[in-house]
């Protein structure tokens, strides 16, 4: 007669087989790293704090568990310029990574998974001088219609997309109002980027909220 064991069931076979025996099965929480580019990320789970090296794929706690014990990996502290997340997930070959807790043993090898992103900041526009309709701002593929307030006021209004670190920005009159001509201006770096005062720079670490739109 032939039997079929999944993997979990193999796993708590091999646990059982120890505990006879007198031995304790024992298991590494590790896991694979998805996107991780700077220095910082820290991970925990039982105690036990691990940091992780920039472009780092995988990970591995040091100190092993117990059969039955449960894990939770977290995020204690974030790498620098972007936000890591510990869960499951399906990655490029189609491979699943597991979730950040979870029963040591109930699967043969823990494999959880974290994947780390660039973070974003936004772009904050100041309009003076606009009376008419028609303005169009742009970044790249984000787009922004302004529109004049009845009182002749000044306009703030931010672009729906985000620009993640480290990435170059441009806003750009796509459409003068009518019989209007308004100029970028500003983006001096107020995001901690580099920058040029032309409406234009890379994003850093904080929102840029100093470009300036002047329309006459």
């Amino acid at each position: 007669m032939t039997f079929k064991f999944t993997r979990p069931a193999l796993a708590i076979a091999l646990a059982l087989t120890l505990a006879a025996c007198g031995g304790k099965a024992s298991f590494t929480v590790g896991g694979t790293i998805e996107g991780l580019q700077y220095d910082g990320l820290v991970l925990a789970t039982n105690g036990m704090s691990l940091a992780v090296p920039r472009n780092a794929t995988t990970f591995s706690f040091p100190n092993t568990l117990s059969y039955g014990e449960v894990y939770e990996v977290s995020a204690t502290a974030q790498p620098a310029h972007q936000s890591c997340v510990v869960g499951a997930f399906v990655d490029a070959a189609n491979k699943v990574h597991g979730g950040a807790k979870d029963t040591a043993g109930r699967l043969a090898v823990i494999d959880v998974g974290v994947r780390c992103a660039l973070t974003t900041q936004t772009l904050t526009v100041k309009i003076t001088g606009l009376t008419s309709d028609g303005l169009q701002l742009t970044n790249g593929n984000d787009q922004l219609t302004i529109t004049p307030l009845a009182t002749g006021g000044d306009v703030s209004a931010t672009f729906a997309g985000g620009v993640a670190y480290g990435v170059t920005y441009g806003v750009t009159v796509l459409t003068q109002p009518t019989k209007q001509v308004c100029t970028v201006s500003g983006g001096a770096g107020s995001g901690e980027g580099t920058s040029n005062p032309n409406g234009t720079g890379t994003m850093g670490d904080k929102p840029v909220s100093d470009l300036l739109v002047t329309c006459k």
